[in-house]
Formats: C-alpha cells, structure tokens, sequence
C-alpha cells in the first residue's frame, strides 16, 4: 500500500522543545514562596494534563495557576519561550504535494490553534488532531483511530513522526509506520532520524520502495 500521509507530533519534532519550558516558565512569574503550591497544582492536580485533555481551556487553566492576565501569558509564551524547528518548513515545501500532513499532538486547544496560526503552519496541515480538543491524548489507542478515521486513512498509508517511544510504539500497534524523531537522545529499535534533513533522505528513499 503506497503511503501518502505524515502525522506530525508538534513538541519535540515541529518544536525543538520536546517538554516545554512552561514550569520554569510559571515559576519565574511567581514568589519561592508560592513553588509549592504551584507544584501541587502541576504534580497532583494534573492541572497541566487535564487542560490538555480539554477538561478546561487555557484561560481557566492559567487562572487557576494564579495568572491574572491569561491571554498575554499564552502568547507570551508560546511565542517567546517556544522554538520553531528551522528545519520544518523547508521539509514541507518539498513534500506538501507528494504527503498529506496531519498533527498528532497533545496540547491545550487554545495553544495548539495559536502555535500553528503564529507560525504560519496552518496551511501545510489537510487535519489538527490535538488532544484537548478529542478528548484524548497520546499513547492511548483511541486517539490514532480519531486520526485514522477523520483523514479516511487506512494504518499503512500513514508514517507517524513523534520523539516519544511509547507514542510510537502505541501507533505501530496500528500498523502505522513509526519513525522517532530523536531529539532526546532514546533508544529505539527502528527507524530513526535526528533532524529534518535525515527525515527528507529517508522520506526520499520511502519513495522509491
């Protein structure tokens, strides 16, 4: 079956940070005296997990962090304290019109619609599924058959470029192609790339299987 679908997972791949910088980001805006609450809210209260599985949005979520301006916070840090992989575009250009792409990602919805707005990736993407708005995350099963179904996709169709080995494990159960983006250094025992330009060579050779 020729494969002509890309699921992209957004942090760590599309974005060089693979967790994110927003904890140190939260703690830098608030007293020492307040960590420890701030922790218990991240750490028992899943509050970070639970907005990206869209139990709330970011404006409750930041709120309930202790944010007085949440919009301004959003931005500030998805634009500023985020990085664009320099490599992205330049890939999509060449492939958007031999691939459909689709993100896979676990996000906030609010973050993720102004992630690809800000950067101007909306475009490249023929679908969005994120987490916070299906209701579901990576690596559970339900999530990839959300994509499956929505692009109207058969499993061997579809190459699955994440940085996490559990998230990819989880789509090869599917018979999706998985390829690790390895960005942190993981062991893995399959197809593996380090950056966007061993990503095009093996995307070349794909081609031509």
């Amino acid at each position: 079956m020729k494969k002509d679908t890309i699921f992209f997972d957004m942090y760590g791949v599309i974005l060089e940070e693979s967790k994110g910088n927003f904890l140190p980001y939260t703690y830098s805006h608030f007293d020492e005296s307040e960590h420890e609450g701030l922790t218990r809210l991240f750490r028992e209260e899943q509050l970070f997990t639970r907005a990206g599985n869209g139990e709330f949005g970011s404006d409750e979520f930041l709120a309930r962090l202790g944010f007085k301006d949440t919009d301004f916070h959003m931005k500030d840090y998805l634009e500023h304290h985020l990085t664009l992989d320099r490599g992205f575009l330049p890939f999509a250009e060449k492939y958007k019109s031999r691939y459909d792409f689709v993100l896979l990602s676990n996000d906030v919805s609010e973050w993720s619609r102004h992630i690809t707005a800000y950067h101007r990736l909306d475009p490249y993407f023929k679908d969005k599924i994120v987490s916070g708005d299906v209701k579901c995350r990576k690596p559970e099963e339900k999530i990839f058959r959300i994509a499956l179904e929505r692009t109207g996709k058969q499993p061997g169709q579809c190459f699955f470029v994440d940085n996490s080995v559990s998230n990819l494990t989880a789509a090869s159960r599917l018979g999706i192609t998985p390829v690790l983006f390895n960005r942190d250094g993981a062991e893995y025992d399959g197809i593996v790339v380090n950056d966007f330009a061993e990503l095009s060579k093996f995307m070349d050779r794909a081609d031509v299987l």
